[in-house]
């Protein structure tokens, strides 16, 4: 049966559009569907007319039909299928300029793709980065006779007068001194547990013995003796690992983790996140740390909150005094890093992180998490979900401030059980 229109045949029909000829002429009835024959009787009823199947030239168009409509209107004219126009057809994803209408749907899919793909990235990234800027440099396994490890994880973050790094511009500005080697200006435990935080301050000039300890350099063993000292000759005689081997031997508290941090990194931190913003209940001056305060409520840069911290000559309970100071300003630098404007500003949190990484000497076991745990536990301390103390103590001894016994067995025990803490200090 011929499928060609009537008057048509395989013979004249001539190139075929489409068939690798240049012909304008259109594709034939054959490979489109949507032409079909007139039916008989469709010209007036009648047979259709026999006329040439050119007529001026051009083939005759044939009807494009779909039941009762007809798809020929608008097609000669150049619209698309589907276009505008209200053509009603059923799915029809067109705009009425002919362009596409947007997929809502796929394009927030692949937007929060992108979203997603890029945190993790830098996530990751930043982990990486953070973790290879700890300095792990104290071994804690070279201290000998510990006690065993209770419930929850102790921290002992000290504070040098390590002047390493600093030009004698920086030493001048920041009152440091010029002292050769370092000593610990401050002293904390800090537990974390599940019965609370606490932080402790142990001040400087506490009395502790001396016990036996192998040195960190030479790995020799040096006997105890009964010797008492203040507790941060200790550091200044063998460094990190006997100040910890002389913490656990008088308190009978195990020390997990070691964080350090120096005069000029404790100053780039401050002034990377911006100052802190603390109250001083009383205004105080002092020489030999550069302090000159004024009561009242303001922001302290680097300088300033170094001078704050390091402050002792000018409080008649000068030790006990300086480290209240001291966690006083902790607790507020903790709660300053932690507020929206920093930790959701790269340009003010990587810059923290930096100048914090950078001044940091850890315990060789110190992962990124447990700094972590430690930083938001202090913060929790200061937001008073937990509880801030100095170490107990009884009276003092040839200028040594003796801890009161009873009271610290007392702590030592609580803090090991995982009970919650009633011993209060001074």
């Amino acid at each position: 049966m011929n499928d060609w229109p009537e008057g048509w045949s395989d013979d004249n029909r001539g190139s075929r559009y489409g068939g690798g000829s240049a012909s304008a002429q259109p594709e034939s009835a054959r490979v489109m569907r949507q032409v079909r024959r007139p039916a008989p009787g469709a010209y007036g009823g009648g047979p259709a007319p026999a006329s040439p199947p050119y007529a001026g030239g051009v083939p005759q168009q044939p009807s494009y039909v779909d039941g009762a409509e007809d798809y020929d209107s608008g097609y000669n004219t150049g619209q698309v299928y589907g276009g505008g126009g209200g053509t009603g057809v059923p799915g029809s994803r067109m705009r009425e300029s002919g362009r596409p209408a947007p997929n809502w749907r796929r394009r927030i899919k692949w937007t929060a793709i992108t979203v997603v793909t890029v945190l993790v990235v830098t996530t990751i990234g930043t982990y990486f980065w953070a973790d290879s800027k700890l300095k792990r440099e104290v071994d804690l396994s070279k201290v000998i006779d510990r006690p065993e490890a209770g419930d929850g994880t102790n921290y002992l973050i000290v504070g040098s007068d390590s002047r390493e790094g600093m030009t004698a511009e920086q030493k001048k500005d920041l009152h440091t001194g010029s002292a050769d080697g370092k000593r610990t200006d401050s002293m904390m435990i800090l537990h974390v547990g599940d019965s609370g935080d606490t932080l402790i301050s142990l001040p400087r000039d506490s009395d502790v013995e001396i016990p036996s300890y192998v040195g960190s350099e030479s790995g020799k063993t040096f006997k105890g003796t009964g010797r008492h000292t203040k507790l941060n000759a200790a550091y200044a005689e063998d460094g990190p690992t006997l100040l910890v081997r002389a913490i656990e031997y008088n308190t009978g508290l195990h020390i997990d983790h070691y964080v350090e941090i120096g005069f000029n990194g404790f100053a780039n931190i401050v002034d990377a996140v911006g100052g802190v913003d603390i109250t001083i209940d009383k205004g105080f001056k002092d020489k030999y740390s550069g302090a000159d305060f004024k009561a009242g409520k303001q922001t302290l840069n680097g300088e300033q909150a170094l001078a704050f911290v390091r402050t002792r000559h000018a409080f008649a309970a000068s030790d006990l005094q300086r480290t209240k100071n001291q966690q006083k300003f902790l607790a507020a630098l903790a709660h300053q890093v932690a507020t929206p404007s920093t930790v959701l500003n790269p340009f003010k949190l990587y810059p923290t992180m930096g100048a914090g990484l950078d001044s940091l000497i850890v315990d060789k076991d110190m992962g990124l998490w447990d700094l972590a745990s430690m930083f938001w536990a202090m913060k929790g301390v200061s937001g008073g979900d937990g509880t801030s103390m100095n170490m107990p103590v009884s009276g003092s001894s040839g200028g040594n401030l003796v801890w009161d016994k009873a009271k610290v067995k007392t702590l030592v025990n609580e803090l090991n059980n995982g009970d919650k803490v009633t011993v209060s200090g001074n």
